[in-house]
């Protein structure tokens, strides 16, 4: 994995064009890509623990110490798409407790799916295509002023993943969006209540094959389908092995203890059979947006057992949906299960047990008693000493790899990147060899683009025992188009129509520092990447901004793009600590 970023390679004509017209050189690049590839190895190396430890005491989570610039934007970039200097001047007056109280409060400006309507596509031209949902999807994620929300909700959609192309029905975009539209709306509510919205969510039972789902027939030996029974323990709540409340495993004989068996997986498909559609009506996608319904004569009314519960013969469908929702909720390994993967895609990817701990047991009881209740864990996540403190900026025990579509949206939240035809037309993303090699919504399998436990084989990272899970859609193909594809979207734009781009950052504030190199790399530095450049990389920053005359025609531009594009391909912007 060190060769990814040690490439001297430019960008290559394919992915859209060379780097002669935007003063990006050829040599300025290489030297950025090849400064410290070391360093992304070890910043993305995380302190997980595998052992048990002592129940965790809850760490400080706020402090009359005035924030920094930096650690507000540091801040911004676990809490939200993109810091701005907007919203990192706004960290440092409301206070980091201040700005959350804020974003829990704020209602969305509009769902996903009313946007679509707005935009016309609730017509029988977009009735079998997807047109719309990328268009959506990126504008919430880059303009919507309830960012943390948005945050929240994208990491819940990699956690209960439903991909668009997966789907089998019609209205596609509207069905998907409807069930983001579940995540967003229920990111800051209870868990369990989110488990009753997704379980009968359209979108959610198509993907994971449990839609129209039949009761046993023994004249021909049909069986439930067990999909969403599986995936619902393994994925969504509990994992494969018990565990700890502060995320270690549980062990037995030296081996870890499993938390379900195959007639647990069997006995809770019984459950789910009998959810349906509550119309017919495939004329508009109306129905997709409502809750399933039960079919009694489809649901299984025999008794079934799981998870040492029992659903007594003859109860009502959606009571015995309530009651496989109830057992799981109330399981030890949600709280520990569900707090780590959040800390994960928040935070960092490998928590030491003590954090995971302190998270976890706010998911059992957020100090009222109450489990579960998902403002409360976040709020834990994002104030924890280890989230907060700046001792992370130098431990080898902290950090996650930047996710690709993060990398886009920091780039046009920094500057108020906008759609010149309000459509937002980004597209879809997931080429790896042209685009990013992640697009939200659009995973081809209910693992995401990459698993919380993927460690990249024969590197320093799987040496020690720990995770990169964004490493797995990173090698050398996806970083040379990711860098082809920022050189183009901050120079000219992007363009998915073939004709004038689209997306367009506005770069008027920036540009009056273009004159003054050490300005303008510093501002880069702070808004995008928290300032936590190393000397050495700016100095190389530096050297090939000033190497771009200020004075020459189009010159104050290309020392801003080169800035930003040298800044986003650097190890230190690429690791998020």
């Amino acid at each position: 994995m060190e060769d990814l970023y040690a490439m001297g390679e430019a960008p290559v004509d394919e992915a859209g064009g060379d780097s002669r017209d935007d003063g990006v050189s050829r040599g300025a690049l290489a030297a950025v890509l090849a400064l410290a590839p070391a360093a992304v190895l070890a910043a993305c190396s995380g302190g997980g623990s595998t052992g048990s430890s002592p129940t965790p005491t809850p760490a400080p989570t706020s402090t009359a110490v005035a924030i920094t610039p930096a650690q507000a934007s540091r801040f911004l970039a676990q809490a939200t798409f993109g810091a701005t200097k907007a919203e990192i001047a706004a960290v440092q007056s409301a206070s980091f407790d201040g700005w959350l109280t804020d974003q829990f409060a704020r209602p969305r400006s509009i769902s996903h799916w009313d946007w679509l309507v707005g935009a016309g596509l609730n017509v029988a031209t977009s009735m079998n295509n997807e047109g719309g949902f990328d268009n959506t999807i990126w504008r919430q994620m880059i303009v919507e002023p309830g960012q943390l929300r948005q945050r929240v909700g994208m990491a819940l959609l990699e956690m209960m993943v439903v991909g668009i192309s997966g789907l089998n029905l019609n209205w596609k975009q509207f069905a998907t969006a409807a069930y983001v539209d579940v995540l967003m709306d229920n990111a800051f509510g209870n868990f369990r209540t989110l488990l009753d919205k997704v379980t009968t969510n359209a979108a959610m039972a198509s993907y994971l094959t449990f839609l129209g789902n039949r009761k046993a027939n023994p004249a021909t030996g049909s069986v439930p389908d067990e999909n969403y029974a599986r995936e619902l323990m393994q994925l969504f709540t509990l994992g494969l092995y018990q565990l700890n409340m502060d995320g270690s495993l549980k062990m037995s004989g030296g081996k870890p203890i499993e938390t379900y068996t195959l007639a647990d997986v069997s006995g809770l498909a019984r459950v789910f059979t009998g959810l349906t559609l509550d119309s017919n009506d495939s004329t508009t996608p109306d129905r997709y947006r409502r809750p399933l319904v039960m079919n009694a004569s489809a649901h299984e009314t025999g008794a079934s057992s799981f998870l040492g519960a029992s659903v007594p013969a003859g109860m009502a469908g959606m009571d015995a949906v309530k009651l496989a929702l109830d057992t799981i909720f109330v399981h030890a390994n949600v709280p520990p299960f569900v707090s780590k993967q959040l800390i994960q895609r928040l935070v960092t990817s490998n928590p030491s047990s003590a954090y995971v701990g302190r998270v976890a047991s706010v998911f059992a009881d957020n100090g009222s008693g109450v489990r579960g209740d998902l403002r409360a864990v976040v709020r834990a996540i994002l104030l924890d000493a280890e989230a907060r403190g700046d001792a992370a900026l130098t431990a080898t025990t902290a950090g996650k790899l930047r996710e690709p579509v993060m990398r886009l949206t920091g780039w046009a939240r920094a500057y108020g990147a906008t759609s010149t035809t309000g459509a937002w037309s980004i597209g879809d993303t997931s080429s790896s060899s042209t685009r990013l090699a992640e697009s939200m919504g659009r995973s081809s399998s209910v693992f995401n683009f990459f698993r919380p436990g993927y460690s990249p084989p024969n590197t320093a990272i799987s040496t020690a025992g720990l995770v990169a899970p964004e490493f797995q859609i990173t090698n050398e193909l996806s970083v040379v188009a990711y860098i082809n594809y920022m050189q183009v979207a901050i120079g000219t734009g992007i363009d998915v129509r073939g004709g004038v781009p689209d997306i367009k950052a506005d770069y008027t504030d920036i540009l009056t520092k273009a004159a003054d190199s050490q300005a303008l790399i510093d501002e880069v530095n702070l808004v995008m990447a928290a300032g936590q450049l190393s000397a050495a990389t700016m100095a190389a920053i530096k050297g090939a901004v000033d190497s771009i005359s200020a004075t020459a025609s189009g010159g104050s531009a290309n020392r801003v793009y080169t800035a930003i594009l040298l800044t986003m391909a650097s190890p230190e912007y690429l690791t998020l600590k």
